[in-house]
């Protein structure tokens, strides 16, 4: 065609039509067997299962609340610490990694995580200094270049040079906000309870930064309470929490139909209703169940492999309960004492929906005011009238 487009002669008239349907001819040939490898071709799956979404991944989806909440809070001019408060997998972390998303280009979030070196340190010049490396590295992923921290100079008197650290990165930062996530401070608490840190020094340090520097916000991110770390709420006073729970039903609805650009795999609308119900939009437990989902779906005939239908959820809950098990089994074992693992199974065993009348659950389980109370701190159970359900039918299925 290129040729005959800079030809003039007589054969360009009678051949050029010709060779214009043989392209187009070949160019539809193609286009039919992509359509056709892609059937045949396994969905990937977007979803992340057990480990906190960062920067690079599409598949995080909502919190547009969250992210405004915070943004009214650090604009208050009482600069009252945070405290994002949520139960385990609720996304606080992949929250935390993608914040800088959801917040003004002013705000220059430094996320720190300190189930790892900072908590980890041997002394006070361990602890401050890998602060202040995680701090650096998170900094920098938002496009900001902060100062060196050398370990050897913070060995003689770490504090002193920390503070003397944060003035160079106050001049670093120029006319922004540094946002300082510290997730997982019950780690912190921890190394403190066992000796490895002076409480005074370190939460000492925490309030320093939030009354006398104030380029700096301090947000700190658990599933508890300060109330329940005594020890931080006289450190930390007039901490303002940030509640994390489910995620809103149209986010949840776009983690399960859209949860990246070009998602091959289409619901039928009772199929996704019956994982919005199952779930009740539980990030985690979405991504779970729409995982295996995808899995069930890739053994499946290519002629029915893109459309995922009621059945395909209900064949899914197993082996979502299955893969899951360390989630299921960190609230069996970890959140609950044995009063609450009774009642959850007591509840549990009458069926999908069930709503147990108080005084039935006083007459199996007398003086257990305290335990109803944790499991409905833990989002476990809901009260209904004058009864209690679950929440979260997947997690019913479990204790069943």
């Amino acid at each position: 065609m290129q040729n005959f487009a800079r030809s003039s002669d007589k054969y360009t008239v009678r051949f050029y039509p010709i060779i214009k349907s043989w392209r187009e001819i070949v160019t539809n040939y193609i286009d039919e067997l992509a359509k056709i490898t892609e059937l045949r071709q396994e969905i990937d799956s977007p979803y992340i299962i057990g480990v906190p979404l960062t920067l690079e991944q599409e598949v995080f989806t909502g919190r547009d609340d969250i992210g405004l909440r915070i943004e009214q809070l650090l604009r208050d001019r009482r600069r009252p610490p945070l405290l994002l408060y949520g139960q385990r997998r609720m996304g606080k972390t992949s929250l935390l990694n993608n914040i800088g998303k959801l917040l003004p280009n002013s705000i220059i979030p430094m996320f720190v995580d300190l189930q790892g070196a900072p908590s980890s340190a041997s002394d006070h010049a361990g602890f401050l200094y890998n602060l202040a490396r995680e701090m650096e590295k998170s900094a920098k992923k938002q496009g900001v270049t902060l100062p060196s921290l050398a370990r050897e100079v913070l060995k003689s008197d770490p504090f002193t040079y920390f503070y003397e650290w944060l003035d160079k990165v106050e001049q670093a930062l120029e006319q922004n906000t540094a946002l300082l996530a510290l997730d997982e401070f019950e780690v912190l608490d921890n190394a403190i309870a066992k000796g490895r840190f002076d409480e005074q020094d370190v939460l000492g340090m925490l309030r320093h930064l939030i009354q006398h520097r104030p380029r700096f916000k301090i947000l700190l991110a658990g599933s508890h309470t300060i109330e329940e770390y005594q020890r931080w709420a006289s450190y930390l006073i007039n901490v303002q929490v940030v509640h994390i729970s489910y995620l809103k039903e149209a986010e949840a609805r776009q983690l399960i139909e859209r949860p990246v650009k070009d998602f091959t795999l289409r619901y039928e609308p009772n199929a996704v209703e019956r994982v919005l119900r199952l779930t009740r939009c539980h990030p985690f437990l979405v991504q779970l169940l729409c995982a295996e989902i995808i899995v069930l779906k890739n053994e499946q005939d290519p002629s029915i492999r893109r459309l995922a239908t009621l059945a395909d959820v209900e064949a899914a809950i197993p082996e979502a309960l299955q893969s899951g098990g360390f989630f299921f089994a960190d609230i069996q074992n970890n959140q609950v004492d044995a009063t609450g693992q009774a009642i959850l199974r007591f509840i549990a065993a009458q069926g999908e929906g069930a709503i147990v009348s108080r005084q039935t659950l006083l007459q199996q389980f007398p003086d257990a005011d305290i335990t109803f109370s944790l499991l409905l701190q833990r989002e476990l159970i809901e009260e209904v009238d004058d009864g209690y359900g679950f929440q979260v039918e997947l997690i019913r299925r479990w204790f069943v």
